[in-house]
């Protein structure tokens, strides 16, 4: 069994008050294949370009992560260029390059079709439905991402996709715009009416705020001494939230809070370092003893 992922495999470059990167392996499929895989099997459908080459393909081999579904185009790959201050949970854009993504129709292997876990990367909520009505059997459970570009200009055809998901990731500014509630508990209830009956909220260095029929749950971020790049944090979270719940094949509420928890601890990873570095280079024993300080960070005995 495997969790499908349907994204962008692209470049970046990336600038941050310590540092920058250019050319930098980046992409929703790539963060959130990388994370998810150190818990279960990954499949992923995206598209790169010629300029995609043996240095990126070799990120991805030795882990459980099939690539049948990486299709090739003529052109370049995907390219985000962006900033951030010294408030890093904000990115200024400078520049997207679409290139072989305008032309992006996932086109599902007959092998993935049947698919028990699903993720619907951030992509046009048109093309998320379609890769829905392409599985030939209805996932366990069907998770999706989306942005303020969509919510803004694509609100009928997200509103199409989310009465067919399961779990809502978006971040807070994302949430309040879909439902326009300040309050995230109405928001909740609205999210609820459209179709998830899950909701994550992403609120970067503050944490994450878990929403299920059975109550909320609130856990921050994992504490660190350095942060260097904040570029794909949220799709690592989605990645290790997700792989874990395929891992386990639960979704009950002790389950989503742990969930949680290790896609906090995936996101911390991944701002260590620029692009996939650090995500390339953790140990299970790391892994482990990071999950085993933040359990311990925020226990809290009987009040």
């Amino acid at each position: 069994m495997s969790l499908l992922a349907v994204g962008s495999v692209a470049f970046d470059d990336l600038e941050t008050p310590f540092g920058c990167r250019v050319h930098a392996l980046g992409g929703s499929a790539t963060y959130f294949s990388l994370s998810a895989s150190r818990f279960h099997p990954v499949r992923i459908v995206a598209v790169v370009g010629d300029d995609f080459g043996p240095d990126q393909m070799r990120v991805f081999e030795g882990r459980p992560i099939d690539l049948t579904g990486l299709s090739r185009a003529k052109g370049l790959s995907f390219r985000w260029k962006g900033s951030y201050g010294y408030d890093l949970n904000e990115a200024k854009t400078l520049a997207t390059d679409l290139n072989v993504f305008a032309d992006f129709h996932p086109d599902l292997p007959p092998t993935y079709r049947e698919s028990p876990y699903l993720f619907l990367g951030n992509i046009d909520p048109v093309l998320q439905l379609d890769v829905v009505r392409q599985m030939a059997t209805r996932p366990k459970w069907i998770a999706l991402d989306t942005m303020n570009y969509w919510i803004k200009g694509a609100r009928p055809a997200l509103e199409s996709v989310l009465k067919e998901v399961d779990i809502l990731l978006v971040n807070d500014a994302e949430v309040r715009e879909l439902t326009q509630e300040h309050s995230l508990i109405k928001a909740y209830r609205k999210i609820q009416a459209l179709g998830p009956r899950i909701l994550l909220v992403k609120r970067g260095e503050f944490g994450v705020v878990l929403f299920t029929p059975d109550g909320i749950f609130a856990a921050p971020a994992y504490p660190l001494e350095d942060v260097f790049d904040p570029t794909g944090a949220g799709d690592t979270f989605a990645g290790g939230f997700l792989g874990y719940l395929a891992s386990i094949e639960r979704t009950d509420v002790t389950a989503l809070k742990h969930a949680a928890l290790v896609g906090s601890v995936m996101a911390s990873f991944t701002v260590e370092q620029f692009s996939t570095e650090r995500l390339e280079q953790i140990s299970q024993d790391e892994l482990r003893n990071r999950l085993s300080l933040f359990s311990d960070m925020i226990r809290v005995e009987d009040l």
